[in-house]
């Protein structure tokens, strides 16, 4: 059952790509990172308020700068120097990453059926793209392995620290905290270049609205509540492979490739 769940959370992190891409074209990604994140923190704060105890909050301000604001920074660096192909298929594999890190770290060593799954994951991957027809940026491919680890490390500290502490307040500090973070980050990136931030001032529209109540709610709040919750109640490796269970996941990795062979020149 907890795996089904799991789908949920995956389905609408798969369509984050779409939604952005046809509702929020061109807003400085640092303020779609702390307007995902600290709006639904905010949000979740309100419905249920909790406080951490005098001695978590360094342990939640870490958690929310890894697995908030650095991981949407690294996304935002993938968007830039990656194909979208990359990008796609590297969240796809996310849950070899995940049994890697657990064998090597944790010394838990993936069962049978989870290593079968991850080779068949791999396959996957070499067949939906040709990895020689495609030029890769070395600060591009760094940044995406360094948000699957913000992915398995940071699920792996949420599951740890829901031992001590309760998940709700986990949940709502992270992003309160990450997207504290990223909002700082946007306030020096809105000083250094203003104009953007006018251009998305001057030109909002109901579109841009209901772009952000999908990401605030359903994207973020909705999505990171089930993740955290469930994070609790199943391992990271059984929760990345519910993720990549999702069409909506597949289907965008899948869309990606599309999308870049046929932006790419014709030969003849």
């Amino acid at each position: 059952m907890n795996i089904l769940l799991a789908m949920i959370p995956a389905f609408f992190w798969g369509t984050t790509y779409a939604v952005t891409k046809f509702t929020l074209p061109d807003w400085p990604p640092i303020l779609l990172g702390a307007l995902r994140a600290l709006p639904a923190g905010l949000l979740l704060l309100l419905v249920k308020p909790s406080l951490p105890k005098k001695g978590e909050w360094r342990t939640l301000f870490i958690l929310g700068t890894v697995n908030i604001a650095t991981f949407f920074g690294l996304i935002f660096v993938m968007a830039q120097t990656l194909p979208s192909t990359i990008s796609g298929v590297g969240m796809v594999s996310v849950p070899v990453f995940a049994m890697l890190y657990q064998w090597l770290v944790n010394r838990k060593r993936p069962s049978w059926l989870q290593t079968l799954s991850g080779f068949a994951l791999v396959l996957f991957a070499f067949f939906l793209f040709s990895p020689g027809s495609i030029s890769l940026n070395p600060i591009g491919l760094g940044a995406m392995l360094a948000a699957i680890m913000c992915i398995v490390v940071g699920s792996g500290m949420t599951k740890t620290l829901g031992s001590r502490i309760h998940w709700w307040t986990i949940l709502t500090w992270q992003l309160i905290l990450g997207g504290a973070v990223l909002s700082l980050a946007s306030g020096f990136h809105a000083a250094v270049e203003p104009q953007l931030y006018v251009s998305v001032i001057d030109n909002f529209s109901t579109q841009n609205l209901m772009g952000l109540l999908w990401v605030v709610g359903l994207n973020t709040a909705l999505s990171y509540g089930m993740y955290v919750w469930l994070l609790q109640r199943m391992s990271v490796v059984d929760f990345t492979f519910g993720g990549i269970a999702t069409l909506s996941r597949v289907l965008s990795a899948a869309w990606c490739c599309l999308e870049s062979r046929l932006r790419k020149p014709s030969t003849h």
